[in-house]
């Protein structure tokens, strides 16, 4: 059973690593007991068998989260850990209570299609992303820096401040029910190119919906006209019902803007 020693100086970890290989008892109730009722300090060993098999000291680094977008879902997400965790299960109830009461039920379904409705998808998404995060935090997890991939901006707004939850709650019921009525049709399509590379082919009909690399960006728009400029490079049409992040989203933006027009955002 490997032992994590931690110390505030390297002389101060010679003397924590001397007293633990003399210790006494069961070294699950030893490991369990260093790791969950002490601090853990910056300077730190691996004790296994009675010897330091790895020694170092620890160099924080910059933290960022990123947050998913739809495509991400799945039934039954998030249910073991709302059973397991009560922080993670407050919190998810927290959100859900801003959001269709029918939503868990969906989540926790049976049904992926469903689910896969945008009306649906994108609120279930950003409860258990918020959910996750406060479940992360609880550990003393707390990132640098936040994103997100489309719905997944939402989430990162609100964990960083810029909405309050019951603003992001409606913010992302409006989104999503908008982007329901629409009529189903266009496409999306991972591209193996740079953003340079298809700017030049864009039409008023499709558009870049995201730059995810160097070498990989999303085309969404008319179907016809999407497909005409992806096959000059290696592409994927992506599972989705509307070509989000594209000029077939433009009859949904004046709604849009009157939905979210008292809602708070804060620097």
């Amino acid at each position: 059973m490997p032992l994590v020693v931690s110390a505030r100086s390297e002389a101060a970890l010679d003397g924590q690593v001397e007293r633990i290989t003399r210790a006494s008892g069961a070294a699950k109730d030893i490991a369990y007991s260093l790791l969950s009722a002490r601090t853990l300090f910056d300077h730190r060993a691996v004790v296994l068998d009675g010897e330091v098999v790895a020694r170092g000291s620890v160099k924080r680094r910059p933290v960022a989260f990123l947050f998913s977008g739809q495509g991400a879902q799945r039934v039954g997400m998030g249910r073991e850990l709302y059973e397991a965790f009560p922080v993670f299960a407050e919190a998810l109830d927290n959100v859900l209570q801003y959001l269709d009461p029918a939503l868990k039920e969906v989540m926790w379904g049976e049904d992926q299609e469903a689910l896969n409705q945008t009306g649906m998808a994108q609120p279930a998404l950003f409860a258990v992303e918020v959910a996750l995060y406060r479940l992360v935090e609880s550990f003393g997890v707390r990132p640098d820096h936040v994103a997100g991939h489309s719905i997944g901006e939402v989430a990162a707004a609100h964990v960083a401040g810029t909405l309050s939850l019951e603003d992001a709650c409606q913010l992302i019921t409006a989104r999503a029910a908008l982007m329901q009525m629409l009529p189903a049709g266009g496409a999306m399509v991972s591209v193996i190119a740079s953003e340079e590379e298809v700017t030049p082919y864009l039409t008023g009909n499709v558009s870049i919906a995201a730059v995810n690399g160097p070498r990989t960006v999303v085309l969404a728009g008319e179907e016809d006209e999407v497909l005409k400029i992806a096959k000059q490079w290696k592409y994927k049409q992506l599972k989705v019902s509307h070509a989000f992040h594209s000029p077939l989203m433009e009859p949904m933006l004046e709604d849009f803007r009157e939905a979210i027009a008292e809602i708070t955002f804060s620097e």
